[in-house]
């Protein structure tokens, strides 16, 4: 055994192995970096507003909707990109979120909403899944920017005030329960109605929280 440790210490020993193995390591370290950075170079590229009003069917439907809103233009200056509002921010969620949408690319190679009227067809179908979405991770993406714990009731309206605390306060409802025409108009809610609801109470609630945002 003491023999056997003397030969494969000396092996190891030797300049030729003794740098390829340096080599190799230092080589695995220098393409890991590389892959990393270039991974994440192109993850975020495609986490930009740019990226995501680069085709029209978005371009020309729900992002000219969205230039109109209060999330869009308003007095502070603070803007909410489309990223904001549909990619989560921390990475592992951010992962699963871009593997779930890499299928909107077959949709692009098909043809799916690229003329007004077929988006118009969709329109409500892509919404129930994005509001889906948002309510099964409690309005993940809202709550990055808007907190419960810094929101001050009292310089809101009488209406938007009772809605928090009777709804979301006491985690009764999710943002995107009441605030789903915040960014973008309402589908047809005349359509079909989604999980359980009625569109009529859908609409309702919809128009309630519209009305608020002119108080």
């Amino acid at each position: 055994m003491l023999a056997f440790l003397k030969r494969l210490w000396t092996t190891i020993r030797r300049p030729s192995v003794h740098y390829s193995l340096g080599f190799l390591t230092l080589g695995g370290f220098i393409m890991g970096i590389i892959f990393w950075g270039g991974f994440n170079t192109a993850l975020e590229l495609t986490n930009t507003e740019k990226f995501c009003t680069g085709c029209h069917e978005m371009r020309d439907n729900v992002f000219a909707e969205l230039k109109t809103t209060i999330h869009y233009s308003n007095r502070s200056g603070v803007r909410a990109t489309c990223p904001d509002c549909h990619v989560p921010h921390e990475w592992t969620d951010k992962i699963a979120r871009k593997m779930q949408a890499s299928k909107e690319v077959w949709g692009k190679i098909f043809g799916t909403i690229n003329t007004r009227e077929k988006f118009l067809e969709h329109r409500l179908e892509l919404a129930q899944h994005e509001w889906a979405r948002l309510k099964a991770n409690n309005s993940l993406e809202c709550r990055n920017c808007h907190s419960a714990d810094s929101m001050d009731i009292t310089r809101q309206s009488g209406r938007a005030s009772e809605a928090h605390q009777r709804f979301l306060f006491t985690g009764e409802k999710t943002c995107i329960d009441c605030h789903k025409g915040i960014a973008h108009r309402l589908p047809d809610m005349s359509q079909s109605a989604w999980h359980g609801e009625t569109p009529e109470k859908m609409l309702k609630e919809a128009t309630a929280f519209l009305a608020t945002r002119q108080d």
